[in-house]
């Protein structure tokens, strides 16, 4: 039997939690208070889909590794789906006007668009919308 799990909790280290809630807000994303204090907050970013955004000593305690600086380098890129082109530019945009810089540069396929930017702690969201009767054909 495959493994399916009910929600995805996608740990990130940040550097300043007031900063970083006040860009994510502006994008559009709410936050669970029930899992935030003054170490960390949980965005909602689906209903099963959140990411805690971890003052990165607090992250630190999590592991035994070195915490990535994620300015000089790149372990993973949170994609995100959106429901239209419309909303994938919407959301980049927020995005960039709050702080955020470009990461790549649009990629329109037809079936697929595609739009990313880099928060400000580094890390890489992608935003994308694809026709559905692509994905279904």
């Amino acid at each position: 039997m495959a493994l399916r799990t009910s929600n995805i909790f996608v740990n990130l280290p940040i550097k300043d939690l007031k900063r970083t809630t006040e860009f994510f807000s502006s994008v559009g994303f709410e936050f669970n208070p029930q899992f935030t204090d003054e170490k960390a907050t949980c965005m909602v970013i689906g209903d099963n889909i959140f990411a805690m955004l971890l003052v990165e000593e607090y992250f630190a305690t999590f592991t035994k590794k070195d915490v990535a600086n994620a300015h000089k380098t790149t372990e993973v890129i949170l994609a995100l789906s959106a429901e239209s082109r419309e909303q994938v530019d919407a959301i980049v945009d927020k995005a960039l006007a709050a702080g955020g810089k470009a990461s790549n540069d649009p990629q329109d396929h037809g079936f697929m668009y595609v739009r990313s930017f880099e928060d400000l702690d580094g890390h890489l969201w992608e935003v994308m919308w694809m026709d559905p009767s692509a994905i279904q054909g």
